[in-house]
């Protein structure tokens, strides 16, 4: 009888605070509006039900927008509660597109981090932090033997002692990685993450198939709980749009948790192994464009012409005095 009344109360519950829309390529688990953006993104205002915003992120009907295709843009938004859950998964709809056919950049981090609402040098937020990034990485800094090209996705875990190096992207704390052509589709894009049992994998569905493709699998990973979920972009040089579509964030700790009393607020955040690091090379001086080299050497003709000038007016004034002191 009492079994019977904890389990009417927990569905009751599950009705109450989960949205039982089942998620898309699995049947099983609940969504989590607290920790998801759907459109309509809007709430009362300008702003957006557990979602904040930093710096050129900007919010229309169809999309978040955290950079545009302009140069030195940067913008996040950041879920505004913790996640309390132990095994959850992240499903996020994106975009990266713009006008570069060659060169563009720079792209754009997820993360599960301890401070939310951080800005900073590693895509649009902070070094050093607490948590995991996965990086979508469109330009390659690395001008060193790297094994793999750009666009590139990749995870990091760090327990605020590591610093992220842009000049090798990454490779020297990255858990693992794998190429993914994603700029530029007209079709929707995908990328999961999904941490479970203290597994870590990420896939992605970039050909609109509806169907997960497994980009890397990493296994004791700890993460604690109560974290915040967030994306951030930021452009330099080069630019791109880092459009986020919609987040959705599911529980899977409803149906098949393990040790679910367990209090993993406390963890820090680690990982068993990382990829091996790869020999640095300092990045050489890039050579000055066209414009720039003809600017440069018109700057410098005219400095030389300058210099006659002045000369000549000197020994003209020069030869005038020693006339006169001859009469």
């Amino acid at each position: 009888m009492y079994y019977e009344k904890f389990l009417f109360i927990k569905f009751f519950l599950i009705s109450v605070f989960y949205t039982p829309v089942f998620a898309e390529w699995n049947t099983r688990d609940y969504i989590m509006r607290q920790h998801s953006l759907t459109k309509p993104y809007q709430g009362s205002g300008m702003s957006v039900p557990h979602w904040d915003f930093l710096g050129s992120t900007i919010v229309t009907s169809n999309y978040v927008r955290l950079t545009p295709d302009m140069q030195s843009k940067s913008g996040a938004i950041w879920n505004t509660s913790p996640c309390q859950t132990r095994n959850w998964e992240l499903q996020v709809q994106f975009k990266v597109h713009g006008r570069g056919k060659d060169l563009y950049g720079d792209g754009f981090a997820l993360w599960y981090v301890r401070d939310r609402m951080q800005t900073g040098p590693v895509f649009g937020s902070k070094d050093y932090f607490q948590g995991l990034a996965i990086v979508l990485d469109t330009y390659s800094n690395h001008n060193g033997a790297h094994n793999h090209q750009h666009p590139y996705i990749s995870a990091m875990i760090n327990n605020g002692s590591l610093h992220y190096d842009h000049d090798r992207d990454g490779t020297h704390t990255q858990l693992a990685g794998c190429e993914a052509k994603f700029r530029n589709f007209n079709h929707d894009t995908h990328i999961s993450i999904t941490y479970r049992d203290d597994t870590l994998i990420v896939s992605t569905d970039l050909d609109g198939k509806n169907a997960w493709k497994e980009c890397f699998k990493v296994e004791n990973i700890l993460l604690p709980t109560g974290y915040y979920f967030g994306a951030s972009a930021t452009t330099g040089d080069l630019s791109d749009n880092h459009d986020i579509i919609s987040v959705k964030m599911y529980e899977l700790d409803l149906l098949e948790s393990q040790n679910k009393d367990e209090d993993r607020s406390k963890i820090i955040p680690s990982a068993a192994s990382f990829e091996a690091p790869r020999d640095r090379v300092d990045d050489t001086k890039p050579a000055m464009s066209g414009v720039k080299s003809f600017l440069y050497m018109m700057f410098v003709a005219i400095i030389i012409m300058v210099v006659l000038v002045l000369g000549i007016m000197w020994y003209q004034k020069r030869q005038e005095q020693s006339r006169k002191r001859l009469y």
